[in-house]
């Protein structure tokens, strides 16, 4: 699993239950009247009395502190049940998602941010909301061995934080993310390249590594990939695109240890075209590194 530092431990989570603990809490209420016995037939009388904003705020924020996810979840929903108009219901909202997320219950977190995002879409801390929603899906990332579909989510996810608020010092961070993300995908994308390659089903092999090359073409994995297809072609006996490919390796990666692989398996008549030959070579490049 991949782990990631939340920034909600830093500016804006202060920023948030600052606003709580300036309020002072209210000493303990009489939440009476007259005590009644036996059953009642009026709705009115078996509602729970309301309880002041301000309290329940509190309560919900120590119980965060605490650890105590589940009730601070409750605590602040309660906030926004019985106090659905007060200053306090939006940044309710947006608190019980994250303790939520705190708890690991990614599934209700992501519902209770869409949700925010939806119903705030002008609120300030969408960007926030955003940056929350995609780290649910990037801790829960598993080794490039399993289903990568909450991968894709994940990167979705921070692709759309980045895109709709570039600015935001979360996206800073999602940017970050999202290389890691990408690396991750191409991995498993080699996998099975290299799976499909050493079972003898060539084509199968050469769509995945292409599909590193062209879409992930900023990550790690790229150089061999590079190496893999040279690798596919000559078994297929296409000479050509093998030298070609082998060609943009060396040009890109002129120290790599696949570019060195790849050498030595070229005849002299191949090493020379990569040597003397650089007219192709640079429409080659541009060519083979355009993504889809």
């Amino acid at each position: 699993m991949m782990t990631a530092s939340c920034l909600v431990g830093g500016n804006m989570l202060r920023t948030i239950r600052g606003l709580a603990f300036t309020i002072p809490v209210l000493s303990i209420l009489a939440l009476g009247g007259c005590s009644h016995t036996g059953d009642s037939d009026d709705p009115a009388a078996q509602q729970p009395e309301e309880q002041p904003v301000e309290l329940i705020y509190n309560q919900a924020a120590d119980a965060l502190d605490a650890r105590q996810y589940r009730e601070a979840t409750r605590l602040f929903e309660d906030v926004e049940r019985q106090h659905p108009y007060s200053q306090w219901a939006t940044r309710a909202e947006l608190m019980a998602a994250y303790a939520s997320y705190k708890d690991q219950r990614y599934d209700e977190a992501v519902l209770a941010l869409d949700r925010f995002a939806e119903l705030h879409p002008g609120n300030k801390d969408v960007d926030y909301a955003l940056y929350l929603r995609a780290l649910c899906f990037y801790e829960q990332i598993s080794d490039v061995a399993r289903d990568q579909a909450i991968t894709m989510e994940s990167l979705q996810a921070f692709e759309a934080l980045t895109r709709r608020f570039p600015d935001s010092p979360y996206s800073r961070d999602a940017n970050l993310k999202l290389d890691l993300i990408r690396d991750h995908l191409a991995g498993k994308e080699m996998e099975i390249g290299r799976y499909y390659l050493n079972r003898g089903q060539v084509n199968a092999a050469i769509n995945r590594f292409v599909t590193v090359v062209k879409n992930f073409q900023t990550t790690t994995h790229v150089p061999e990939a590079l190496h893999r297809l040279v690798e596919a072609y000559l078994t297929l006996g296409l000479k050509d695109e093998a030298t070609r490919i082998a060609a943009v390796l060396g040009y890109n990666y002129p120290g790599s240890k696949w570019y060195g692989y790849s050498y030595k398996l070229l005849d002299p008549d191949q090493r020379r075209k990569i040597v003397e030959d650089r007219n192709w070579l640079d429409k080659t490049v541009d060519s083979l590194f355009k993504p889809d």
